[in-house]
């Protein structure tokens, strides 16, 4: 089921929306909770790249940047695996949106053609020219997270109660045995 959850992740990005307010940074702190150790980083990645390929590649300086901030968020997803509690599910969303401004900000400032000048200064403006896009990450990121691990948590708890509701009432699903001809 969480597979599911990053097939839609993939869909939706692919959708028009507003920009930054996509459900990347969403989909690697969900895979680094609900995913095998061994996927948990590397889904999300693969899903991005499935994305760019339809919507496009860019400076690779940008990617890698943008790749890495969410491999980070990845990682702060598989910390939350073990400390999964709501205040800490918004907190590592905050922190995930906060993750990806801070780096891929820098890279845009850090790139050899890039738009602002090399010193602290142009730094600085690089930051303060991102806030716009910093909020539409905070709504999506806040969004995203939400609906992901709501559903999926009520996905689960519908389904456990749906069980014990048949345990308790005897019906049990049994593996019939097959005959070998």
């Amino acid at each position: 089921m969480a597979f599911f959850f990053i097939l839609a992740g993939v869909v939706l990005r692919l959708l028009p929306h507003l920009p930054n307010f996509a459900p990347i940074a969403a989909m690697a702190l969900f895979g680094g909770v609900y995913l095998n150790k061994k996927y948990a980083l590397l889904i999300p990645l693969i899903a991005l790249f499935l994305g760019d390929i339809f919507i496009g590649f860019y400076s690779p300086w940008i990617m890698f940047s943008v790749y890495g901030s969410f491999a980070l968020i990845g990682l702060l997803g598989l910390w939350l695996k073990k400390n999964k509690t709501i205040p800490n599910i918004i907190g590592s969303a905050l922190m995930g949106s906060i993750i990806f401004f801070l780096v891929t900000n820098f890279a845009m400032w850090a790139i050899p053609h890039s738009l602002y000048p090399h010193n602290l200064q142009g730094l600085m403006q690089s930051y303060i020219m991102g806030l716009p896009f910093f909020r539409n990450t905070l709504l999506g990121d806040f969004f995203y997270v939400g609906a992901m691990f709501g559903l999926y948590e009520l996905v689960l708890k519908i389904t456990n109660t749906w069980q014990l509701q048949k345990e308790r009432d005897g019906f049990h699903f049994r593996k019939l045995a097959r005959k070998r001809i």
